[in-house]
């Protein structure tokens, strides 16, 4: 028997369905009211990071880098300015693929290999997200049409005009200004990056480097609107940027060229002071380079012919160039001698070609092999009698020979704002026994008297220590700025000034140097009879391999970089000592017959008018008589 059908239920189904609709009300509106609370918590609560986010999505912010400041000599002549030139840049986030489009751009351009490695290493230095990265200078025409042409094929590239570096003097500062270059890995990590951003270089020697805080200035910014691509449509807001200052220099170009002259191409370091102010007046190293080559980047071929020359021109000869001062020295022994009681100005010493230490066979040449037989200081000094100052050097001592050549500036640092110089050598006791462990010899101290030995001087510490003598011991370290936006360079660790406890015994040790010049046996006479004015200096010729006892100096045996240097240093006019100078001539080998000539040439372009007489401004007052003494 079949079962019976059940009736429908339909209240039950109705309230089934009223339950679902329920539920799912009450989901609508759950997932209603997160939406809303997501929507709040995004547009009210989270405002400002979205719209910052969205803001930088359309805005960015552009670095603006300041121009450099300009450098001129004493005469207002431009020795560093900048010049525009066009760039070729690459901006990583705009590019789509910046490897693939630096590809395109040596296609574009028939680049080689090299250069291609080149620009990568320059594009992975960017420094930060949107900024235009410089990967060549100084395009042609050509090459910047050709980049227009392919501009559909090189997203993120553009070329753009900057202004560079540029030495319209080219070799002549180039030891002195120094020059710029592309900021390094090593440097990025210790600059501002703040300030920093957008310039590409950085001074890396000379005054560029030394002031690189000064000549940089403050970089700007502006606020730029940009497309989905990255272009640029607007500028929203700009703060300029605060350029660097200017510096003149003490440097004078006209000096400069005829110290460059005074040279003849020779190897070799001059450098003039003005001795009442401390201004170098003119700073030669030569050989030279262009220092233009190294502004965007110079090629390795360039570089490793400048590097691997054996005339070194990169060498600073004038900061960094270590030499035996020779009988340079011999004026500054002299006020040492006086000043601690081993000599007195009428001191005699007989010399017989030679010197020897009490019970020492050990014999000390005289450069005049016969002898001058009996030498007074002053005649010690104007004939380089080795003997006199032989016999000086035993009697002071290591201790006080040390004290007094320092206070001179022998093996310290002198100059004020030239971060390269080295400071050379004045050795003693202590020196020694930490150097080689080793106790110091009487012998040591004999041949450091004529400047011989471990001394070892750079030709500004040779300059300074003139200047000293032309000043009666007042110090005033040299320095190469002369104003910085119309401000004056200072000190601010003045040396203190050499003291002694008779001043006459700087006149002592001038007259003995004037002797040298204008003396009936001065050894440099032949230059002094050719000049209008008084000249007070001291020749020096600096060993650069060992002679053994008893052998004569036979240049033509030598190979020539191994014969002497020649020195001379100088002050002139002795009644009012306007310009100081130290010559140094590689293997020149005679201080008075080589270098003495061209110190006589510097000082001449220095005191001399176009007719070839004294300057007015120079020249001896008249007496109450109307002569002069």
């Amino acid at each position: 028997m079949s079962q019976p059908i059940p009736l429908k239920d339909h209240e039950k189904d109705a309230r089934l369905v009223r339950q679902r609709v329920i539920v799912g009300g009450a989901l609508v509106l759950l997932l209603i009211g997160v939406l809303i609370a997501r929507l709040y918590y995004l547009q009210v609560v989270q405002y400002e990071h979205h719209s910052t986010l969205s803001e930088n999505n359309r805005v960015h912010v552009q670095p603006i880098p300041p121009n450099r400041g300009l450098i001129f000599d004493r005469a207002g002549k431009i020795i560093a300015d900048n010049r525009p030139s066009f760039s070729l840049t690459v901006t990583r986030e705009r590019a789509e693929d910046w490897r693939k489009t630096l590809d395109t751009v040596v296609e574009v351009l028939e680049l080689s290999s090299e250069e291609r490695a080149l620009f990568e290493k320059r594009v992975l230095q960017g420094r930060r997200p949107f900024e235009p990265v410089p990967i060549m200078y100084e395009l042609s025409e050509e090459q910047i049409a050709r980049i227009a042409v392919d501009q559909f094929r090189l997203p993120g590239v553009e070329v753009a005009a900057q202004l560079v570096r540029h030495y319209p003097e080219g070799k002549h500062f180039a030891h002195s200004v120094g020059y710029v270059g592309r900021i390094n890995e090593a440097e990025v990590k210790q600059l501002d990056p703040v300030n920093y951003s957008g310039t590409h270089h950085i001074g890396k020697t000379g005054v560029e480097r030394f002031y690189e805080d000064v000549l940089h200035g403050q970089v700007g910014y502006e606020e730029v609107e940009t497309n989905a691509r990255g272009r640029v449509l607007r500028v929203l807001k700009r703060t300029d940027p605060i350029p660097g200052k200017d510096i003149t220099l003490t440097l004078d170009l006209e000096l400069q060229e005829a110290a460059e002259d005074a040279l003849a191409g020779r190897r070799g370091a001059i450098v003039a002071l003005q001795p009442s102010t401390g201004e170098v007046l003119a700073m030669v190293s030569q050989p030279s380079f262009d220092p233009n080559l190294f502004v965007t980047g110079i090629s390795f071929k360039a570089y490793g012919e400048l590097r691997d020359s054996i005339d070194q021109p990169l060498f600073n000869r004038v900061l960094r160039g270590l030499y035996p001062p020779g009988s340079t020295i011999k004026p500054m022994m002299a006020v040492a001698g006086l000043d601690t009681g081993v000599v007195t100005k009428n001191t005699r010493v007989f010399d017989p070609g030679f010197f020897q230490l009490p019970n020492v066979k050990h014999k000390y040449r005289n450069w005049n092999r016969g002898g001058d037989g009996w030498v007074d200081l002053e005649v010690a000094i104007m004939r380089s009698n080795d003997t006199y100052f032989y016999d000086m050097a035993h009697k002071m001592g290591i201790d006080r020979m040390h004290e007094y050549m320092t206070r001179f500036g022998i093996g310290q640092r002198v100059s004020l704002d030239m971060f390269e110089e080295t400071a050379g050598l004045m050795p003693s006791r202590d020196w020694k026994r930490a150097r080689y462990r080793q106790a110091w010899y009487p012998g040591e101290t004999v041949i450091l008297g004529i400047g011989q030995g471990y001394m070892q001087t750079t030709p500004l510490q040779l300059a300074q220590a003139t200047a000293l003598m032309a000043t009666r011991g007042k110090w005033i370290r040299p320095h190469l700025a002369k104003s910085i936006e119309g401000g004056s360079a200072s000190d601010p660790e003045p040396i203190p000034d050499i003291e002694l406890r008779d001043p006459s015994y700087w006149d002592a040790a001038i007259r003995g140097m004037e002797q040298v010049l204008h003396g009936a046996r001065g050894t440099a006479k032949k230059v002094g009879d050719t000049s209008t004015y008084r000249i007070a200096g001291k020749s020096g010729t600096a060993q650069v391999v060992a002679i053994k006892q008893g052998e004569r100096y036979d240049s033509g045996k030598l190979n020539e970089r191994h014969r002497d240097h020649a020195l001379f240093v100088a002050f002139a006019p002795v009644h009012d000592p306007q310009i100081a100078v130290a010559v140094m001539v590689e293997n020149g080998e005679s201080g008075s017959g080589v270098a003495a000539p061209v110190a006589k040439q510097v000082m001449d372009a220095w005191l001399l008018d176009a007719d070839g007489k004294l300057k007015t401004e120079y020249a001896m007052p008249l007496t109450a008589e109307g002569s002069r003494p």
